[in-house]
């Protein structure tokens, strides 16, 4: 097998893991906070069923949740009453969470996993 053979099946691999985790379905947690958003957020629209826990939360409808700035301050205080976790604006990583449901379920975890070390 040649080197350029070997970095093709290694890539392919890459390739399934990373489709994998992009198809991986809901877990409860994010099924209860994508619950939390379309409850706080009024979205009359979206039902659990319909999410893609990996559509961007900004920016166009057509892609993702279509949401804007006013949503993201409603979206930070729902999460920090039901989860106790603050979201600041000048965190680089506050800011990152917001780009899917899936990256804001992990900002939540890994928050709550700080404050009980």
């Amino acid at each position: 097998m040649t080197f350029a053979t070997n970095m093709s099946a290694l890539g392919r691999q890459r390739l399934a893991a990373y489709d994998y985790i992009q198809e991986a379905p809901m877990t409860e947690t994010e099924k209860e906070l994508a619950q939390l958003l379309i409850t706080s957020l009024q979205l009359e629209d979206k039902t659990i069923n319909s999410i893609d826990p990996e559509a961007p939360l900004f920016g166009s409808y057509d892609t993702g949740w279509g949401l804007d700035s006013i949503d993201a301050l409603e979206i930070a205080l729902a999460v920090q009453q039901k989860y106790g976790v603050e979201m600041r604006a000048e965190d680089e990583n506050s800011r990152q969470a917001f780009s899917s449901l899936r990256s804001l379920r992990a900002y939540i975890d890994a928050q709550k996993h700080t404050d009980k070390a």
